[in-house]
């Protein structure tokens, strides 16, 4: 059985996700500094609310550094899908760096709302195996202002007046902007998939 630690960055979807993998078999360990990675052979990223306050927060756990240079398997969610890229436009941030790209505001126009509250549906454009077993038209359930833009990484985009990432992947880094843990079935199907990755 994979040890999978979560990290504790400040994200109110903590609880929820936690509980997600429980349903799935999992009993992660909270981890609130560079030791708790240690024999972790699955590491998630969960985030909800600023990327400043949550790159704050990640530095003052030395998790920076670490967190660049983790040889497992990453999945960032949410918020920190967001924190794996280059940059933010939310206060201008540096973020991980992990993946290229800068995450920007998402623009309001005639019936399109921000933030992006609710059920969407998922676009694949490559073939990854956190899609695998994923109906067609599988919708997954949103809530940002911030999204990242479609690169080489994205497996799913979105669309919310224009297309942006909603599940990247390259090498050892995954992300989902929506939130698997309030997904039913199409994010206990992503969550199962990332932890059947090999480490």
């Amino acid at each position: 059985m994979s040890r999978v630690a979560l990290i504790d960055a400040g994200g109110a979807n903590l609880g929820s996700v936690s509980y997600a993998l429980e349903r799935l078999g999992v009993q992660a360990t909270l981890v609130r500094d560079a030791g708790g990675l240690d024999g972790a052979d699955k590491v998630i990223l969960p985030g909800v609310g600023a990327a400043p306050e949550a790159m704050r927060r990640l530095h003052a756990q030395g998790l920076v550094e670490p967190l660049r240079r983790l040889q497992v398997p990453l999945l960032g969610i949410c918020l920190g899908m967001q924190l794996l890229f280059e940059r933010s436009e939310e206060g201008d941030v540096e973020c991980l760096g992990l993946l290229p790209g800068v995450v920007r505001r998402l623009h309001p126009a005639l019936g399109i709302r921000v933030p992006h509250m609710g059920w969407n549906r998922l676009l694949p454009l490559r073939t990854s195996n956190l899609l695998d077993g994923l109906p067609e038209r599988s919708y997954a359930y949103f809530v940002h202002s911030y999204a990242a833009p479609v690169t080489a990484a994205t497996v799913a985009a979105c669309d919310h007046g224009g297309l942006f990432s909603a599940v990247v992947q390259q090498g050892r880094h995954a992300g989902a902007q929506f939130h698997p843990e309030r997904s039913a079935d199409t994010g206990a199907r992503i969550l199962r998939n990332f932890l059947e990755i090999p480490a």
